[in-house]
C-alpha cells in the first residue's frame, strides 16, 4: 500500500473532514501512542497503520478496504 491509498481510504472509510482530523489526533497504542500522521512520517508502513488505526477504531473487515479494494498484502515483518 502507497501512502496516497491509505489517504484515498481514510477519506472513504471516515469522510474527508472526520478522517484528516482522526489521522492528526488519535493516538495510536500499537504504535507507542503516536498518531497516523507521525507514524507515517515515522517511517511505518501505510498498509501497518491503516490496520491499526481500524482496529482501533472497531472498523470491521467488510468495511475496512472500501468499496472494489481487496486487502493488500501486509508488508515483511510487520506485527
Amino acid at each position: 500500500m502507497k501512502e496516497r491509498e491509505f489517504w484515498q481510504l481514510v477519506d472513504e472509510v471516515f469522510g474527508h473532514s472526520y478522517g484528516r482530523s482522526l489521522s492528526r489526533d488519535q493516538s495510536l497504542t500499537a504504535l507507542d501512542a503516536m498518531t497516523p500522521v507521525e507514524a507515517l512520517e515515522a517511517g511505518v508502513q501505510p498498509r501497518v497503520v491503516w490496520n491499526v488505526l481500524c482496529d482501533q477504531m472497531d472498523v470491521p473487515d467488510s468495511r475496512r478496504w472500501g468499496k472494489g479494494h481487496n486487502a493488500p498484502p501486509m508488508p515483511a515483518g510487520s506485527f
